[in-house]
């Protein structure tokens, strides 16, 4: 059933926040193939000391931007479940989201594992034993939150209520507690699903950290129905980042200096409250100071998605044509990043031209 919507003001900064998400989303995958962890479809081991920084960017990255993704990707649920309906909603994103993920099950995942391919067995026994969704495990989690949220709309009437947003003001208080009870959350499922585990088919590499993704999704919805964005005040970015900072010099030692429970229960509470502190410091940051949008602006934030979809096929090719460079690893990654962020957009661009690309991408 479909809702009429008043007309909302667009706020640029969410749509630049999506962009900037998925220049840390290259980044970060660069950062592995020049790092230490062997997590990449290309992947060189740093034999220097600059490896180890970017192992701390994954690290960084990997505490707050997949959650800080998924968080925007509820924000924008509602009002498209509203005007479309909960079945018209649900064709859209099966056609915008399972299609890319066949498309690129079926036929980019192949050329990524190419290098990986053993003598000796046929192809689709290699394929089959190596299934998985690779970076696009997120269209595949965000494919189950959005069919999860439809559900949840019909069996509690929402789709048939008033979708004009109540803007509420978000507290102090409030933002604490969830912070406090994502770090329980995490710990608590840490016991079930430690740091490291990999959901083979499925192909999701972080399932320890899906009680952020999870929750994140939550408050993006939230935030749109109550207009936290909008009502969030200055003073809470700069609470923010300084919380951010502050919760990094004094726990996150004590996560690294620590074992076992000790570690976990740290850790968790680093990760969380730090991608709740910085989540809302960019927040605020890009909705006061980046809520505009000129052409070029436009262009990177339309082709965003197709960014992702595309990336790992553009940063294996970089890697291999970077193959002969020999240079400590932060030098590979500066070259490679440079190179790879514009060529990304670029062949974003091409893939959009593609009759009908659009309407899916």
């Amino acid at each position: 059933m479909k809702t009429e919507t008043r007309t909302r003001t667009r706020l640029f900064a969410v749509d630049n926040l999506r962009v900037v998400l998925t220049v840390l989303v290259v980044l970060h995958h660069v950062a592995i193939t020049y790092g230490h962890i062997p997590a990449w479809y290309y992947f060189e081991e740093a034999k220097d000391a600059s490896g180890v920084a970017l192992d701390i960017l994954v690290m960084f990255n990997q505490a707050f931007f997949m959650g800080f993704f998924f968080l925007i990707s509820g924000f924008f649920t509602p009002a498209s479940h509203d005007r479309k309906g909960g079945g018209a909603f649900v064709r859209d994103r099966l056609k915008r989201l399972g299609i890319p993920l066949l498309v690129f099950l079926l036929l980019l995942r192949p050329l990524l594992v190419a290098g990986f391919y053993p003598d000796g067995i046929p192809y689709w026994l290699f394929y089959l034993g190596s299934w998985d969704a690779g970076p696009m495990w997120f269209v595949e989690v965000l494919l189950v939150f959005g069919i999860v949220y439809t559900l949840w709309s019909r069996r509690t009437g929402a789709s048939k209520q008033a979708v004009e947003p109540r803007r509420t003001e978000l507290t102090a208080r409030a933002i604490v507690l969830f912070a406090l009870g994502l770090a329980v959350a995490t710990f608590l499922w840490r016991f079930l699903v430690p740091v490291g585990t990999y959901w083979i088919i499925i192909g999701l590499p972080t399932p320890s950290h899906l009680p952020q993704y999870a929750s994140m999704f939550v408050v993006g919805v939230l935030a749109y129905r109550r207009g936290w964005f909008e009502t969030l005040p200055a003073k809470a970015g700069r609470i923010g980042f300084l919380a951010a900072t502050g919760v990094t010099l004094v726990v996150l030692p004590l996560s690294m200096t620590t074992e076992g429970v000790l570690h976990q229960a740290f850790n968790s509470l680093w990760e969380s409250t730090f991608a709740v502190s910085i989540i809302v410091g960019l927040i605020v940051l890009f909705r006061n100071r980046y809520n505009r949008q000129g052409e070029g602006g436009r262009f990177l934030s339309e082709h965003a998605y197709t960014v992702y979809f595309i990336h790992p096929v553009v940063l294996v090719a970089v890697g291999y044509a970077l193959a002969w460079l020999h240079a400590p690893a932060i030098v590979k990654f500066v070259v490679a990043a440079a190179v790879s962020l514009p060529l990304c957009w670029g062949v974003a661009w091409l893939v959009r031209a593609l009759p009908g690309a659009r309407r899916v991408l």
